[in-house]
């Protein structure tokens, strides 16, 4: 199970790689779904300051669509979230929730994101113990 330690390795991995690569190559990296920021269910993706996609480890397509407004299963505007956290506070913590294509479900989702430059850097982990929980107490 992943957890907040593993996405803020990720970030800091993905940093890294991208002040040492500059924007092309790390982008190009960043949306390889085969690549070093893709493990397991985690991995990397870019935003610019306005909300748009620049990088995405597991869906390609969402390259260079604008997803300020995008909201999750319960109407929250999350990106516009990371963004406006991102642009004021540097880096920060958004929990939303997203569809996991393993179990089919939405899932409550933790994303972690630094703005480095005029990009803001993410990863995120699905909550599988809040769903465990969750279940438990409505089957119970």
């Amino acid at each position: 199970m992943r957890s907040k330690s593993d996405v803020i390795r990720m970030v800091e991995k993905a940093k890294s790689f991208y002040k040492n690569s500059g924007k092309r190559i790390a982008f190009a990296e960043f949306t390889n779904p085969n690549g070093a920021f893709v493990e397991d269910e985690i991995y990397v993706f870019v935003l610019n300051c306005k909300g748009t996609m620049l990088a995405h480890g597991v869906n390609e397509k969402f390259v260079g669509e604008d997803f300020m407004n995008l909201m999750d299963s319960d109407k929250k505007l999350f990106i516009k979230d990371i963004v406006d956290t991102g642009n004021t506070e540097g880096s920060g913590w958004v929990q939303y929730k997203w569809f996991e294509a393993v179990t089919k479900k939405w899932l409550p989702k933790t994303v972690y994101f630094e703005k480095v430059d005029d990009v803001i850097i993410c990863s995120g982990f699905y909550d599988h113990k809040a769903v465990a929980v969750a279940n438990a107490v409505q089957n119970a």
